[in-house]
């Protein structure tokens, strides 16, 4: 029981620096330099700090990171959420909701190229609620559906989460990526048939079709969007068929979204000095996020609280539904104060032994952690994705948080499914890895 004694006090303590507002990466190190303390003195704390941050942030696997990351900026400058919505709308004319899943359709195009919930979430909101708006389509079901669907953007591969989980918890992203392709599936089938059911009682609600179009001005409509879905296809593809790792597929991924933004005229030398930019800000902030955690992670491992953990949690006697349940609730609790990279980051150390203690796949757990990580994004009241439509469509944050709660709901029924029938998660990276 010291060690776990010693656990609350060093979480307290990162608790403590949080709430003062310290970057969360400096955090991580002040806790794990304070781990260090409890080891023993013989343990020189400032050469495990050098060897550790070095060594990780050295990885080969985090080479894909600042590369897909780059890709999704570079697509964030094009016209892509425009096309999108032009692009799907007349195809959707025939399903009950009709045009309110060009949202979950969109998100999920959009997410899979920039790898944020909020990015997805601002981007699709900021054509499709004005739109949607006027064509008079219900304004709750609109932002829930935003909300929602916005969380496709770390769920659908290639995701940026994905690769920080997979260099964490030591497993392959490869694996990690075909992994959450049916689960990022699952989660949109939810939520159309959500919206379709939900018309189909509120037909006063919805408004009538569209004019109907001839097949070639539909085809004439989606042209514009052609490129993109060969872009995500490609990538996706190579990873499939292990024509290359997830880091060349990266680098094509960057070249072919550059050939897309020049193919829309938005490859001027304004717009590809803001994606480099962009890019780097965001790949410096994860990179020394996760050089912290990698040293607490450390740390813990020389306190020996890892272990300690693994065999109390053994000791509870928990099944592996319960601990599933009390993790899902603990991520939940965790995504009311921290972005969902943090909270792998932070955790991973601790986790990872209870899981593999409980007999879960390391890469099944990965999707999981990504699916309640977007439970966080979406759970009322603190959401962040819920802020992002709160300032986008001016709406008070109860209004929003309403809206959404059915989402929520829907993605805790897609955690239960992927926990009841696993291979809903291991199908594909079997097939690929049949060893």
């Amino acid at each position: 029981m010291e060690l776990l004694s010693i656990a609350a006090l060093l979480l307290g303590f990162l608790a403590l620096l949080l709430g003062a507002g310290v970057w969360i990466g400096v955090a991580l190190m002040a806790t794990g330099w304070a781990g260090m303390q409890f080891a023993g003195g013989a343990i020189p704390a400032g050469s495990v700090l050098a060897t550790t941050v070095w060594g990780n942030s050295a990885s080969w696997s985090l080479a894909a990171l600042p590369l897909f990351i780059w890709m999704g900026e570079i697509l964030f400058r094009t016209r892509l959420s425009e096309e999108m919505f032009r692009g799907f709308a007349p195809w959707l004319n025939w399903l009950p909701g009709r045009l309110m899943h060009v949202n979950v359709l969109a998100c999920g195009v959009f997410g899979s190229v920039s790898g944020s919930s909020a990015a997805t979430c601002a981007t699709v909101a900021k054509i499709a609620l004005p739109e949607l708006k006027k064509r008079g389509y219900d304004e709750n079901l609109s932002l829930g559906s935003l909300a929602g669907a916005g969380t496709l953007g770390i769920l659908i591969p290639p995701s940026i989460t994905m690769v920080v989980y997979a260099v964490q918890a030591n497993v392959s992203i490869i694996q990690v990526f075909l992994a959450g392709f049916l689960p990022g599936l699952l989660v949109m089938a939810l939520y159309s048939g959500y919206i379709a059911v939900w018309s189909l009682a509120n037909p006063k609600k919805t408004p009538p079709a569209e004019p109907s179009m001839s097949l070639r001005k539909r085809i004439s409509e989606s042209l514009n969007l052609l490129p993109c879905l060969l872009l995500i296809a490609f990538v996706f593809l190579s990873l499939l068929m292990g024509w290359a790792t997830a880091t060349e597929c990266a680098a094509w991924g960057v070249l072919g979204s550059l050939a897309i933004a020049w193919w829309q005229d938005a490859l001027t030398w304004e717009a590809f000095w803001a994606s480099v930019m962009g890019a780097t800000r965001v790949n410096c902030m994860i990179l020394l996020i996760l050089a912290g955690a990698s040293y607490m992670g450390t740390s813990m491992a020389y306190t020996g609280i890892p272990l300690a953990l693994a065999n109390w949690v053994n000791a509870l006697q928990l099944s592996p539904y319960a601990l599933i349940a009390a993790l899902t609730v603990m991520y939940i609790v965790l995504g009311t104060a921290l972005d969902g990279i943090s909270m792998i980051v932070l955790t991973t150390a601790i986790v990872i032994p209870m899981v593999k203690q409980a007999g879960f796949d390391l890469v099944w757990f990965g999707i999981f952690l990504v699916l309640v990580v977007e439970m966080a994004e979406v759970s009322p009241p603190v959401g962040f994705n819920l802020f992002v439509l709160q300032t986008m469509s001016g709406k008070d944050s109860n209004t929003v948080a309403k809206a959404a709660l059915p989402f929520f709901f829907l993605l805790v029924l897609a955690v239960a499914l992927i926990t009841v029938f696993p291979d809903i998660v291991m199908v594909l990276p079997r097939i690929a890895f049949p060893g």
